[in-house]
C-alpha cells in the first residue's frame, strides 16, 4: 500500500504505565531530522495494526474496533475535515474487524468472517460501489464469483488500498481487483471496473500478500502449488513452435542430452532481455554484476581458471573415447546466452557431479544410462511454475554465485543446472577424492529436489520459495498492464513486499531489502541505476525485519546491536514548517542512503511499522516481566542465525557443490538452513500479530527441528569420520586461495593457527552452538510465566528437549573425533574394509586390558567395538561380529578367578579374559550399551536418551535380527532374519539361500521347528517344490502338505523329511484331472500298510495292503465296469488265490497269476447256479481255456449255492486292520505310543496345548475359523469333570463333549473323524460304489465304532464298557415310580454302548457313499415294492382299508382337513390317518438307526391317538388289528427306498434294543416291506 504509516510496536520500559497502555503504542512523526519526535496517539485499547492513507489513517484496535484520523473530507457531518483525535468508526461495532487497509483518499477493512467494508472516495470506483462518488461511512462490498455455478460469495483475508484501485486477496490465494487504471491488471481498458474481478493472469497461484502503490501493483506469491495438489511434469516442447526442447541420443557406451533448441518462432524475454518503461536498454538481471558483494569468491579469475583447468582435465581423457562429449561441451552455456558474465559450469565438473549422483545408485560403470538419465529425471530436479514455460525458466535459472538462498531446492536445483548436457561416460574427475564421494553419497535419502520442497509435516510453515509479481505503471514489467513476474527477485526467498506511490519494496528472509521504483528522493535506499531493477538497499550489515513505505520515502525496522530494534529512514526529509511550497518540497533535502532514526531508542520495543503519505508510524510494547525482550531476543538470534547459514551455503557450500563435493551433507544443510529461515520467518510476523507462545513454530514443531538437526549431525559426523574434512582441504586451497580466508571467517573459531581441516569441522558444527541458544532463549522465556502455568510447562519442555539434544549432538561429535584419531592410528589394510561413514568407535583393546581365552602365545587379539560391531583383529585378518546377533554374558569369578566374559554369535563361542574387575565392568557395559542401541535401530543417530527412550541394563536374551551364515554347513551364505534367543534363531523367522531356497517359519534352538512353508526352485522357472506344514528338528515332521515341481501333491504326515504315516498323493496336473488319487499308509516315504489306489485313468480301484509301493497281500479291486475282484496279490499283481465277480453275478473263485489273468485250479460258477470245476487259463473277458467238470445242481441241493455265496468278504482286508496309521497319530497326538498306552492327565494335556495353540493360530488369521467354531473351541476348554461311576446326566456333559470335540479338525478327536470320513469317501464313492462292498462299508463302520470308543473311554476311564449299564442317581424319593416301568425293555439311554455315543456323530458324515451301497444293494427288492406302492396307493382310502383287511371300527369317520372337519366318503384319498403318515415319512430325513426307530415309534402313537379318539374309550393293540392299520399307513407314506432304509437300521441297529419295544415296531415294519412286496391284487 504505497500510503502506508509505518507501525512500530515497542516494548519499551513504560512500567508507569496502567495494564492497558502496556501494549499496542502508536507513536508518528515525519522525516529523519534530529528535532523530529514522534507524537502519540492516545486510544484506551492496544493498537494492533495501523495504516496510512495520503493525509489519513486508519487504526484496528483490541476487540476488533476500528478508527480513523487525520483529514477525513468524506465525512459530511464534521464540522472540520481534519481530526486530531482518532473517531470510532461506530457503523463497524457491530463487526470483529481483522485487518485494516488505507489508501491515498478511501479505506478499507476486512472482517472475522470474510466480509469487506470501503469508504471514503469513490470517484474512480477505489471503494467497489457504482454510483457514489463518496462513500461516508463503512459499507459492505461483495466479492462475487461468477464462474462458480451457483455464484458464490468470496471470503476475503486481506485488502490493499493505491490511489484509484484496490486489491483484494481471497482465503483461495487469488486477487481480485477493482477501481481505475492498468495497475488493476484485467484485461480491460474500460474503466472505472465498479465491480470486484478477478485477476486472472494469476489463476492458479497460490498468492500470499498483495500491496498498492498510486499507480502500480504487487503480489507475492509462492513458487508451487499448495502441497496437496499433484505437481505437473515439465514441459517437453516449445510452446510456440512445437518442437522437443531436449533432444537425447543414444550411443553405443552413452547418451547425449541436449537443450539446445533455439525457438524461431518466438522471443522469451527475461527481466534481463526486456526494454523498459523508460525506453532505455537494461543489463541482463541473471546476476547483479555491479554489486561488488554478490559475488563469493575472492578471486574470481583464479576460480575461473580453476574450473577451465579441471574442465580440460576431464575432456582430455574423455575426447578419445567420445568425440561427442565435446559437441557437449560447447553448448554447454546456451542457455545462458543473454548474460555477459555467465557461470562456468565445465564438463568436468558436470560429469562429476552426475556421475557421482548416479553411481551412488547403480554402482560402478552406470548399467542402465536410460534409467539413471532419464529425461523426466534430469529435468525433474525442479519443477517449473504452471504456465510458465521450460525454456524460459532454464534460462532465467540464476547461477550459482549470485544466489543467496540455500534452500534444499536451490541446492538440487543446481545440481540439475550442472548435469543439464552432458554425456556420460562412466569416469569421474580427479578432483573428488575418493573417501569424499563415499561419504557425499552415504545413505542418501530420498529429498524432495524441487524447489521448496516441503514435505507435508512442515507444510504450515511460511513459505520461502516466493516470486514477486507486479503490474502497473513505472515498475520492472515495462508498464505492463498484466502481472509480469520480477525475475530478478526469484530465488531471494522474499517474505513480504509494499508499495509506495511510486517505488517498491521486497524484504526477504535473509533480512535484506530490494527496491526498485521511483528514486527522486533517495527512497530506494540506494543510488543503482537502473532504477526499475531490484537492487539491494545499503544497509550494511544490519538485519531488516520490518518494511513500510510512503509517498516519497520508506522506513525500516531493524534488528540492534542491543535487543531492542532500531529504525531506519531513507528519503525525502519533511520541513516542520508546514506551509513550504511545492517547489521547495520538490527541490527538499533528501537521503542518499537509509539513516538511522536517532529517536528511535526512546520509543521501546517496536513491533511493525508503516508509513504513507509523507507520515511514519511505529507500534510498540512495554517490557512486561522482561516477556517481549524475550521474544525480541529470540526472534533477533535466529534472523541473525539464518544469515549466518545462508552466508556458509552460498559462499563455501555452493563452490564445493561445483565440483561435486558433499551432496549428501550440503543437502542435509540446506534442510536445516530451510527450517530455520523458515521459523526466523514465523517469529518475524509472530512479532507482527499475536504475541501468544503457543502459535511459536519452535515448541509445535520441536520434533521436526530436533529429527533436521540430528540428520545435519550425523552427515557431519561421517564426513569427519570418513577424513572428509582432510580431504576438503585441497579443494579449498583450490576455490578460496592458499590461506582460505573465506573458510576462517565464517567459522568465527578464536583459536589461531588451527589447521583448515580443524577449522571445516568447527565451521560444520556451528548448528550445534544454535541449539543450545534455543535452549537458553525459551528458559528465558518460561522465566517470564506463573511456574504452575500450562505455558510454562510448554516451554520449559522445549528447552529440556533442545538443551538434551545439543548435548546429545556433542557427545556425537566427541564420539566422532575419537574414532577417527582411531583410524589414523589403525593398521591401513584393515582401514579400508572396516571404515564406514556411520561406524563409531566405542572401544578398543590396544592397551591389553582384553585378551582371548586359550590364544597361542604368539598371537596377536586385538578386541574393537564399533556401535554396529564387535571387531576381531589379528595379524592380518579380522572377524566383524554384527551387534544385532552379539550375546554376552559374565563368567563368575567364584571359582575360577578369573575376570572373563562369555560372548556368543551365531555361529562362535568364545571367551574374553579382562584384566582387572573394573576392565571386565566397563567391557560388559560398553557391549550391552552398544547392541541395545543397535537393536532398537538408534545407532548413532539415536535420540537422546533424556527423550524418553528410558535405557536398560541389559539387551534382551531374545530380539529380532538378520544374520547371514557363513559355517554353518547346513545354512552357509543364507540370509536369517526373525527372532533369536541367546545366538540361536528361536521363534518367528525366514531363511533364504543363495541357490532361492526360501523357509518361512519357526524355529526352535536354531533348528526349523513347528510350522513352517519352504520353497525350493526347480529346473523349470515356473516351477518350484512347495512345503506347508510342521517341522521338528530342521526336518519335516507332522502334518503337511507337500506340493511337488511335478504336479503331484501329497498332504499327509511326515517324519524326518520322509512321508510316513497317513497321507494323500494326488497324481497329475491338475487335482480335477489327476490320473490317481493314493490314500493309505505310508513308511519312510513308501506306501507299506493299508492304503487305497484310486486309478483314475484305468476306472479301477485297489484297496488293500501295500509293501515298499507294491501291492502285496490281500485286497480288493472294484473297477467302473463292475468287476469285483477279492484275494492275495504279490509284487503288484494279482498272484495266488481269488474271488471274481463279475456284474451278472457270474463268479471265479481260483487262483491267479496276473492282473485279470487266471491260471490255475478253481470255480467257475455261472449266475443260475451252473459251475465247473478244474483248471483255468486265460484274461477275464477274453476267451479262457479250462479243463473240468461241468456240474448243473438239482433243485433240492442247496447247500453248495450257499457255500459259494458265504465266501466273500474272506480275502479282503479285515475292517480292523484298515486306517491303522489314522487311529494311531490320534493316539501319538494323545502323548501314546501305541493304543491304551499312556497316561490320561498327559491326553489331556495335549488336548490342551493344541487348543491353544490352535486358538493363537486363529487370533493371527481370524478368516480361518468361522464365528461359530470360534465358540466351538472355547466351550472345549472346559474338560467334563467328575468323580466316581457314570450316571446318565455325567453320560450325557460326555456325549455333548464328544459332539463339539469331533466338530473342530483342531481337536484330535474331531482331526480323527475328519480323516476317517474322508477316506471313507474316497473308497466308497466314484468306482467304490459297488454293492458287492455293501458288508465291508458296514464293517468298516462298525470297526470305526469300536475303535474311536476305545480313545473315549481311555479319555474318561470311568465309563462302563460297551454294554454296561450307567450307575442309578441316588435317589430321593422312594417307590415314586410307576409299577410298570420294571416291564419295559431297557432304554437305549441307560446302557452304554458305542452306536449310542458316536454313530450320532460319524453316520450324519458317512451317509451318502453308505445310503448308495445300500440303495444299489436293494435295488430289485425295492423296485418290486415300489410297483406295488404305485398301484396300491392308486386306490382311495376306504377301498384300500378294505383290501387290507383293517377292521370297520377303525375306519375313520371324519377327517380334519386344512382345520375343517369333513366326513370320509368313498371316494376321499389320503386324508385317513394322515398325521401318522406324515410321520412316518420324516424316516427318510434322519441319519442314525436310533433316530429312524424314533420316527417308527412317533408313527405309531399318531395311529393310536387317532384310533383312541374313534372309539373314545381304552384301547389295547393286538398285532393282528395293528399290523393292517400300520401297513396302510407305510403305503400311504410311499417311502421309495423302504428296503435300503430298513437293512441299514438292521444293520447297525445297538444290540441292547433289538428285544425291547423299539425292536417290535422296528418287526412290523419289515414285515410291511416283504409284504408289500409280495401283495397280490385280486
Amino acid at each position: 500500500m504505497f500510503l502506508e504509516t509505518v507501525l512500530w510496536l515497542d516494548s519499551g520500559i513504560c512500567g508507569e504505565e496502567d495494564g492497558s497502555g502496556e501494549r499496542g503504542l502508536l507513536h508518528t512523526w515525519m522525516g529523519y531530522s534530529y528535532s523530529t519526535t514522534p507524537e502519540r496517539i492516545l486510544l484506551s485499547r492496544p493498537v494492533l495494526q495501523a495504516a496510512l492513507g495520503a493525509r489519513h489513517g486508519v487504526l484496528l484496535v483490541e476487540g476488533g474496533q476500528v478508527y480513523s484520523f487525520g483529514e477525513l473530507p468524506w465525512k459530511q457531518n464534521q464540522t472540520s475535515s481534519v481530526v486530531t483525535e482518532p473517531v470510532l468508526e461506530a457503523v463497524l461495532s457491530e463487526q470483529r474487524v481483522v485487518f485494516v487497509a488505507a489508501g491515498s483518499v478511501h479505506s478499507g477493512v476486512v472482517t472475522e468472517d470474510g466480509g469487506m467494508h470501503m469508504w471514503g472516495e469513490n470517484t474512480h470506483g477505489q471503494c467497489g460501489l457504482s454510483g457514489l462518488s463518496v462513500i461516508p461511512n463503512p459499507t459492505p462490498v461483495g466479492v462475487l464469483d461468477s464462474e462458480a455455478m451457483p455464484p458464490q460469495t468470496v471470503k476475503i483475508l486481506e485488502v490493499a488500498c493505491g490511489d484509484q484501485h484496490t486489491l483484494a486477496l481471497s482465503a483461495k490465494h487469488e486477487v481480485w481487483a477493482w477501481g481505475s487504471g492498468c495497475q488493476l491488471g484485467l484485461n480491460t481498458s474500460k474503466f472505472p471496473v465498479w465491480k470486484p474481478q478477478k485477476v486472472e493472469h494469476l489463476a492458479g497461484r497460490h498468492v500470499l500478500q498483495v500491496a498498492c502503490g498510486a499507480a502500480h501493483s504487487l503480489a507475492l506469491v509462492r513458487c508451487l502449488p499448495p502441497p496437496h495438489e499433484p505437481r505437473k511434469p515439465p514441459q517437453d516442447k516449445c510452446g510456440q513452435c512445437h518442437q522437443m526442447l531436449y533432444t537425447m541420443t543414444d550411443r553405443e557406451d552413452h547418451v547425449i542430452i541436449s537443450d539446445g533448441h533455439h525457438c524461431s518462432v518466438g522471443v522469451e524475454l527475461d527481466s534481463g532481455e526486456t526494454t523498459s518503461a523508460f525506453e532505455e536498454p537494461v543489463e541482463p538481471t541473471i546476476e547483479n554484476p555491479e554489486e561488488p558483494e554478490s559475488s563469493p569468491y575472492p578471486d574470481e579469475q583464479a576460480v575461473k581458471a580453476y574450473l577451465k583447468r579441471l574442465s580440460d582435465h576431464a575432456l582430455a581423457e574423455h575426447t578419445t573415447k567420445t568425440p561427442s562429449t565435446l559437441h557437449s561441451a560447447q553448448f554447454s552455456h546456451l542457455s545462458y546466452h543473454s548474460s555477459p558474465v555467465t557461470s562456468v559450469t565445465p564438463m568436468g565438473s558436470a560429469l562429476n557431479n552426475l556421475v557421482v549422483s548416479c553411481a551412488s545408485a547403480v554402482g560402478e560403470r552406470v548399467v542402465s544410462t536410460y534409467e539413471a538419465l532419464s529425461l523426466r529425471k534430469v529435468i525433474g530436479y525442479w519443477v517449473s511454475v504452471p504456465g510458465e514455460r521450460v525454456e524460459e525458466r532454464l534460462r532465467q535459472e540464476e547461477p550459482m554465485q549470485g544466489k543467496k538462498s540455500s534452500s534444499l531446492g536451490d541446492i538440487r536445483e543446481e545440481e540439475a543446472e550442472l548435469s543439464r548436457r552432458l554425456s556420460l561416460p562412466g569416469l569421474l574427475s580427479q578432483v573428488s577424492p575418493r573417501l569424499l564421494r563415499r561419504t557425499s553419497r552415504h545413505r542418501a535419502r530420498a529429498v524432495p529436489l524441487a524447489p521448496g520442497g516441503i514435505p507435508e509435516a512442515d507444510a504450515h510453515l511460511p513459505p520461502l520459495q516466493t516470486e514477486v509479481w507486479s503490474w502497473g505503471r513505472g515498475q520492472e514489467g515495462n508498464g505492463d498492464y498484466l502481472p509480469v513476474c520480477v525475475k530478478s527477485l526469484n530465488g531471494k526467498e522474499v517474505l513480504r513486499v509494499a508499495a509506495g506511490a511510486y517505488h517498491s519494496l521486497a524484504l526477504t528472509a535473509q533480512s535484506q531489502v530490494f527496491s526498485w521504483g521511483c528514486n527522486t528522493s533517495g527512497q530506494l535506499g540506494h543510488m543503482e541505476s537502473p532504477t526499475t531493477l531490484p537492487h539491494l538497499a545499503k544497509v550494511y550489515g544490519i538485519r531488516v525485519w520490518d518494511i513500510g513505505a510512503g509517498q516519497q520515502h520508506t522506513l525500516l525496522l531493524a534488528d540492534g546491536d542491543c535487543i531492542q530494534p532500531i529504525l531506519y529512514y531513507s528519503g525525502q526529509q519533511v520541513k516542520e514548517v508546514m506551509e513550504q511550497t511545492e517547489e521547495e518540497e520538490k527541490t527538499g533535502e533528501y537521503t542518499q542512503q537509509p539513516v538511522l532514526l536517532p529517536f528511535c531508542m526512546n520509543l521501546g520495543y517496536v513491533s511493525s511499522v508503516c508509513a504513507g503519505g509523507r507520515t511514519c508510524a511505529a507500534l510498540t510494547d512495554c517490557n512486561v516481566m522482561g516477556f517481549i525482550a524475550s521474544l525480541h531476543e529470540l526472534a533477533a538470534a535466529v534472523r541473525k542465525y539464518y544469515c549466518k547459514l545462508s552466508n556458509i551455503n552460498s559462499l563455501l557450500l555452493q563452490p564445493l557443490l561445483k565440483l561435486g563435493l558433499l551432496q549428501n551433507l550440503i543437502g542435509r544443510f540446506g534442510r536445516l538452513s530451510q527450517l530455520t529461515g523458515q521459523n526466523s520467518a514465523s517469529l518475524t510476523s509472530f512479532l507482527r500479530r499475536s504475541r501468544d507462545i503457543r502459535g511459536l513454530v519452535i515448541l509445535d514443531d520441536a520434533h521436526l527441528f530436533l529429527d533436521t538437526y540430528s540428520e545435519y549431525c550425523s552427515a557431519v559426523g561421517d564426513l569427519l569420520v570418513m577424513g572428509g574434512f582432510q580431504a576438503l582441504v585441497k579443494p579449498c586451497h583450490d576455490v578460496f586461495g592458499k590461506g582460505a580466508e573465506v573458510v576462517q571467517k565464517l567459522s568465527e573459531c578464536s583459536e589461531e593457527d588451527l589447521p583448515l581441516a580443524d577449522v571445516l569441522a568447527h565451521l560444520f558444527y556451528l548448528p550445534i552452538k544454535h541449539l543450545h541458544e534455543y535452549g537458553r532463549l525459551l528458559l528465558k522465556l518460561a522465566t517470564c510465566y506463573e511456574v504452575s502455568s500450562v505455558d510454562y510447562q510448554k516451554l520449559q519442555d522445549a528447552c529440556s528437549k533442545y538443551e538434551s539434544m545439543a548435548l546429545h549432538l556433542k557427545r556425537r561429535r566427541k564420539e566422532a573425533e575419537y574414532t577417527l584419531h582411531f583410524w589414523k592410528s589403525f593398521p591401513g589394510k584393515m582401514t579400508d574394509s572396516l571404515r564406514k561413514p556411520s561406524r563409531r568407535l566405542i572401544c578398543e583393546s590396544s592397551n591389553k586390558a582384553l585378551t582371548l581365552q586359550n590364544a597361542g602365545r604368539f598371537s596377536v587379539n586385538w578386541f574393537i567395538l564399533f556401535n554396529d560391531a564387535l571387531v576381531h583383529a589379528q595379524f592380518s585378518t579380522h572377524h566383524v561380529f554384527p551387534l544385532a546377533t552379539l550375546w554376552v554374558e559374565p563368567i563368575s569369578e567364584e571359582n575360577t578367578g578369573i575376570y572373563g566374559l562369555k560372548v556368543t554369535s551365531p555361529e562362535e563361542s568364545f571367551t574374553l579374559l579382562a584384566s582387572s574387575p573394573a576392565e571386565k565392568a566397563k567391557w560388559l557395559r560398553s557391549i550391552n550399551q552398544a547392541v541395545e542401541q543397535a537393536l532398537s535401530g538408534l545407532g548413532h543417530d539415536g535420540i537422546p536418551p533424556s527423550t524418553g527412550v528410558t535405557q536398560r541394563a541389559d539387551p534382551p536374551i531374545s530380539r529380532t535380527a538378520s544374520y547371514t551364515f557363513y559355517k554353518d554347513s547346513r545354512l552357509k551364505e543364507a540370509i536369517y532374519e526373525g527372532r533369536w534367543v541367546s545366538g540361536k534363531p528361536n521363534g518367528r523367522g525366514v531363511v533364504k539361500w543363495p541357490d532361492g531356497r526360501i523357509y518361512t517359519g519357526t524355529f526352535k534352538n536354531g533348528l526349523e521347528d513347528g510350522y513352517g512353508d519352504y520353497v525350493v526352485p526347480n529346473k523349470n522357472p515356473n516351477s518350484c517344490d512347495h512345503y506347508q506344514g510342521q517341522w521338528k528338528d530342521g526336518k519335516m515332521h507332522g502334518f503337511g502338505t507337500f506340493r511337488y515341481a511335478s504336479g503331484e501333491i501329497y498332504e499327509g504326515s511326515f517324519q524326518d523329511n520322509m512321508r510316513h504315516g497317513h497321507g494323500m498323493l494326488r497324481s497329475g496336473k491338475l487335482n480335477s484331472t489327476s490320473p490317481s488319487v493314493f490314500i493309505g499308509q505310508w513308511q519312510y516315504d513308501k506306501k507299506s500298510g493299508y492304503g487305497v489306489f484310486d486309478d483314475i485313468t484305468r476306472g479301477e480301484k485297489y484297496m488293500g495292503m501295500w509293501l515298499d509301493d507294491q501291492r502285496q497281500g490281500n485286497a480288493v479291486v472294484v473297477t467302473q465296469f463292475s468287476l469285483y475282484y477279492e484275494g492275495s496279490f504279490s509284487n503288484n499283481k494279482m498272484m495266488g488265490n481269488g474271488v471274481l465277480l463279475s456284474e451278472d453275478d457270474t463268479t471265479f473263485e481260483g487262483e491267479f497269476s496276473e492282473d485279470w489273468t487266471l491260471n490255475g485250479k478253481g470255480v467257475l460258477t455261472m449266475p443260475n447256479g451252473d459251475y465247473i470245476e478244474g483248471s483255468f487259463s486265460g484274461v477275464w473277458g477274453t476267451g479262457l481255456k479250462m479243463s473240468g467238470t461241468y456240474y448243473k445242481p438239482s433243485l433240492y441241493d442247496s447247500d453248495k449255492e450257499k457255500a459259494h455265496a458265504l465266501k466273500l468278504g474272506r480275502l479282503a482286508v479285515h475292517s480292523e486292520e484298515k486306517w491303522k496309521a489314522v487311529f494311531l497319530e490320534c493316539w501319538n497326538r494323545l502323548g501314546c505310543d501305541s493304543p491304551g498306552q499312556g497316561q490320561t492327565t498327559t491326553a489331556w494335556d495335549n488336548i490342551a496345548v493344541a487348543l491353544t495353540a490352535n486358538r493363537r493360530q486363529q487370533r493371527d488369521s481370524p478368516e480361518l475359523l468361522s464365528r461359530s467354531h470360534h465358540k466351538t473351541l472355547e466351550s472345549l476348554e472346559f474338560i467334563p469333570q467328575h468323580v466316581g461311576p457314570v450316571t446318565l446326566e455325567v453320560y450325557h456333559t460326555i456325549r455333548r463333549y464328544l459332539v463339539k470335540a469331533c466338530d473342530t479338525p483342531l481337536h484330535p478327536l474331531g482331526r480323527l473323524v475328519e480323516t476317517l470320513v474322508s477316506v471313507y469317501r474316497m473308497t466308497y464313492v466314484g468306482v467304490g460304489a459297488n454293492r458287492r462292498l455293501l458288508p465291508q462299508a458296514v464293517n468298516e463302520i462298525k470297526s470305526y465304532l469300536s475303535r474311536i470308543f476305545q480313545l473315549v473311554r481311555f479319555l474318561f476311564p470311568d465309563l462302563p464298557e460297551e454294554g454296561g449299564s450307567l450307575a442309578d442317581p441316588p435317589k430321593e424319593k422312594g417307590g415314586s415310580d410307576p409299577a410298570g416301568k420294571q416291564l419295559e425293555s431297557p432304554k437305549p439311554g441307560c446302557v452304554v454302548s458305542s452306536s449310542a455315543l458316536l454313530l450320532p456323530v460319524l453316520l450324519p458324515r458317512l451317509y451318502p457313499p453308505l445310503f448308495t451301497l445300500y440303495a444299489l444293494e436293494k435295488e430289485k427288492e425295492d423296485d418290486v415294492y415300489w410297483e406295488c406302492v404305485l398301484r396300491l396307493n392308486k386306490q382311495p382310502d376306504l377301498a384300500l382299508l378294505a383290501f387290507l383287511g383293517v377292521q370297520e371300527k377303525f375306519w375313520p369317520v371324519t377327517v380334519t382337513v386344512h382345520g375343517e372337519k369333513q366326513q370320509v366318503l368313498s371316494s376321499t384319498k389320503d386324508t385317513c390317518f394322515a398325521s401318522a403318515v406324515e410321520t412316518l415319512q420324516q424316516i427318510s430325513t434322519t441319519f442314525t438307526p436310533s433316530d429312524k426307530l424314533q420316527v417308527i415309534q412317533l408313527t405309531f402313537e399318531e395311529i393310536t391317538q387317532e384310533v383312541l379318539a374313534l372309539l373314545k374309550q381304552d384301547f389295547l393293540w393286538s398285532m393282528d388289528d395293528l399290523f393292517p392299520v400300520f401297513l396302510f399307513v407305510v403305503l400311504r407314506a410311499r417311502i421309495r427306498n423302504l428296503g435300503s432304509e430298513v437293512s441299514l437300521i438292521e444293520d447297525l441297529m445297538d444290540p441292547c434294543v433289538q428285544h425291547g419295544e423299539h425292536g417290535i415296531m422296528f418287526t412290523t415294519l419289515k414285515a410291511c416291506y416283504y409284504q408289500i412286496q409280495h401283495e397280490k391284487i385280486t
